[in-house]
């Protein structure tokens, strides 16, 4: 299943101060929301003119002025429209330009509180706006990277729950050249524990760019959007309905070109088949006798690989013949899963893992594979260990693959400290079940029983006083039973 991204219908000032024509804006949203089924936001903008506004510049020509007075809407209407996107099946969201403005999208019930660019570093405002407790959706047009970094550590400093920030350009219309999608990229790396979006003010004909946001991974999408009349044009960076309903069409293709979202690919069958046809088999280039070894001067690759037949990946020059073999017939022997293989397999995984999180190990460490059940169970219970420093201090970095559990123990001697640093962690201790978030950490007092597991793979650090062999006693008696050079295994081929 796809799961969308969040789209938000910016009405912003195209409802021209006229509730029905606000009204109609909402249904119009609602109905695309419907058809194509996704999670849809309508926002809305609240000012309260009389403090925004100085009573000097009232009857100012400024142009901003003119466009909010003209098109004020009372509190009673604004909770009539809060309403009817409720009553659409959508979201509901305010953008507040004053304190004031805080206030009354809590009373009508507001969902979430989206802050304007122009509003990222007005800190009054965002105490304001963080009292309320109510998810955060921030834009950051016109801020630099240092800029971001200290709204993103204002948030974060004051425990906003939901929090999310958006990559935006405040030129109107923007022009492709100045989107400058790769800053989300940047923003996505950066914050990766965010969701990260994109709020647009390119040409509403432009659905290129809202391709490009998708592949790169938004996981929000923000537009204005209005229905135009007689009397209401729109600017040149609304959407009228129907360009809204070809942008959303545009961003749920790009969905589906770039799925899964877990990036983990699926081989289809089909694609199996395909590729199996272009594989050269192994044929013997002489003939064989059972239990012959089948080193490689007694075979040679070619087109077709028939069903059944040995594949050129699967050839190892250690497979013995299970049958007598006559010349240029093909090979049919399977190659055995040995327990190196299984380890080169896991080593790879690992390896994998630490790229994926980008932790360098340097080239100063041992790995020990910690196998308390045997080698051959592996996969569901122990741990890689990686030994980087051992003195009066002891520093480790211990890989958990995913699904993979260790079993509950504990030490005399060493005191130890975990510190997640990429993944899932589950440990359980003296104290109760700890799910550690990365960055959390949690230390192991001397004699406590502890275990651990990851349902999705983990590495974290250990920190510690001097590993001492044999200081680690467990619960289970056949491996309390077993010497710790036999749970234990150091890996010479990483």
């Amino acid at each position: 299943m796809i799961t969308t991204p969040l789209f938000i219908f910016e009405m912003a000032n195209n409802h021209q101060g006229d509730l029905n024509h606000g009204l109609r804006i909402v249904e119009e949203m609602g109905k695309i929301a419907r058809k194509y089924r996704i999670r849809a936001a309508l926002k809305l903008q609240y000012r309260n003119l009389t403090t925004f506004i100085h009573p000097d510049f009232r009857k100012s020509e400024i142009k901003h002025i003119k466009r909010f007075l003209s098109t004020e809407l009372s509190k009673k209407d604004y909770e009539i429209l809060v309403a009817a996107i409720k009553d659409n099946g959508m979201t509901t969201m305010c953008t507040p330009f004053d304190e004031e403005s805080v206030t009354d999208l809590v009373n009508h019930g507001v969902e979430i509180v989206k802050v304007a660019s122009c509003s990222a570093n007005d800190w009054p405002l965002l105490e304001k706006i963080v009292s309320t407790k109510k998810p955060v959706i921030c834009s950051t047009g016109g801020l630099r990277q240092e800029a971001i970094d200290q709204v993103v550590n204002f948030f974060e400093h004051r425990k906003v729950g939901q929090l999310s920030m958006l990559h935006c350009i405040g030129m109107y219309p923007t022009l492709n050249a100045s989107v400058q999608m790769n800053a989300m990229d940047w923003m996505i790396r950066r914050y990766h524990w965010l969701n990260i979006g994109y709020s647009g003010h390119e040409d509403p004909e432009n659905l290129d760019v809202v391709k490009v946001a998708i592949a790169k991974g938004a996981k929000i999408l923000e537009r204005h959007v209005g229905v135009p009349t007689d009397k209401v044009p729109l600017n040149t960076y609304s959407m009228n309905p129907d360009q809204t309903k070809r942008w959303v069409e545009s961003a749920l293709a790009a969905l589906e070109i770039c799925e899964p979202a877990n990036g983990v690919k699926h081989i289809a069958q089909e694609e199996i088949d395909s590729l199996q046809s272009l594989k050269r088999g192994v044929y013997l280039r002489s003939g064989v006798k059972q239990g012959d070894t089948l080193s490689s001067d007694k075979i040679f690759f070619a087109m077709p690989c028939e069903e059944g037949q040995t594949s050129a990946p699967e050839y190892m020059e250690t497979m013995v013949a299970s049958k007598d073999y006559a010349a240029n017939v093909p090979l049919q022997e399977r190659r055995h899963h040995t327990v190196a293989n299984t380890l080169r397999s896991l080593i790879h995984q690992a390896k994998g893992m630490l790229y994926e999180a980008k932790i360098f190990i340097g080239d100063d460490y041992t790995i020990e594979m910690s196998h308390h059940y045997g080698p051959e169970n592996f996969r569901s219970h122990g741990a890689l260990i990686v030994n980087l420093v051992n003195r009066e201090y002891c520093k480790k970095l211990i890989i958990v693959l995913p699904g993979q559990n260790h079993p509950k123990h504990r030490h005399q001697k060493k005191e130890e400290t975990f510190q997640l640093l990429h993944g899932d962690i589950q440990l359980v201790t003296d104290n109760g079940t700890l799910n550690l978030k990365p960055g959390q950490m949690l230390t192991i007092q001397r004699g406590d029983w502890h275990s651990f597991s990851s349902i999705n793979g983990a590495i974290f650090e250990e920190i510690s006083t001097t590993h001492i062999i044999g200081d680690s006693y467990y619960e289970d008696p056949k491996i309390s039973s077993l010497d710790p050079i036999q749970r234990k295994t150091v890996l010479n081929m990483w």
